[in-house]
């Protein structure tokens, strides 16, 4: 972290794939002790046996972020026996739009606004007080790239991460003052398995663990953003300099909605 000093607790949330996986084998290592959270106790069972063998202590539950109230009360004795010094908001589901271009199911909107931004903040929220008391911990953002360039066939999602990295950056002066760190991750396309199931185009591709040791090194030099992979920020950037009516008409280009019936 931005101080140092390794995090001696780290909560990831979504650890039973993908990216949380990637980052929770990450930060395995001799005196660290990890708290795993997921819905699929096998997946994260076995995650968690992955980071054991690297020499981490390592607390699992199965359980729903979108469950605050439990969520709560678990984060809040894990840090009462152990103070958390990072925690990763990592956990996250996606939509798209129906065939034809019908909307996206109201059931579907929900969901996504609930783990995605609800969720996320539901695994913050109850370690700040501590934090604060202490004066020192640190909070990673897990948003992407499509907050900042919205995909046209995902809007919600589009929009739950937006918020999220709308959110990390109104938060991080206000944090700042108590001594714990806001980092904002913005990752393009990661080669997990909510991403696959993405049948639109995913230019510059990652691994789970190329994006993961990114995260990871950024958190460690205090970043306060990190957006990967550099081709697409720099296209965003770019971008954000054409005219609207230029810029929309390349996103309908990339992203065409099938609308046959």
């Amino acid at each position: 972290m931005s101080s140092g000093r390794a995090p001696g607790h780290v909560v990831i949330t979504g650890a039973s794939g993908g990216l949380g996986a990637a980052l929770a084998r990450r930060y395995a290592a001799p005196g660290t002790r990890l708290l795993l959270l997921a819905r699929d106790a096998a997946r994260l069972q076995q995650v968690a046996a992955d980071c054991t063998a690297r020499g981490s202590e390592v607390a699992w539950h199965s359980c729903d972020v979108r469950d605050a109230a439990a969520l709560g009360a678990l984060l809040q004795t894990a840090d009462a026996a152990s103070p958390v010094d990072l925690v990763i908001a990592n956990a996250g589901i996606e939509a798209s739009l129906g065939p034809g271009g019908a909307p996206e199911p109201l059931a579907a909107v929900q969901a996504q606004i609930d783990v995605n931004l609800a969720g996320a903040l539901g695994c913050i929220l109850p370690l700040l007080p501590a934090m604060q008391a202490r004066r020192r911990g640190g909070l990673v953002l897990i948003s992407s790239l499509a907050a900042l360039e919205p995909l046209a066939d995902q809007p919600t999602y589009c929009a739950t991460k937006a918020a999220l990295l709308t959110w990390g950056e109104a938060a991080r002066p206000w944090l700042k003052r108590f001594g714990i760190q806001v980092t904002v991750a913005c990752p393009g396309f990661i080669a997990t398995g909510m991403s696959t199931r993405y049948t639109g185009w995913r230019p510059f591709e990652w691994s789970a663990d190329k994006a993961a040791g990114t995260i990871a090194a950024a958190v460690a030099k205090g970043r306060s953003r990190i957006s990967f992979p550099w081709p697409l920020v720099a296209l965003i950037r770019l971008g954000k300099l054409a005219p609207g009516p230029l810029r929309e008409w390349v996103r309908d280009l990339l992203f065409k909605v099938d609308v046959a019936s």
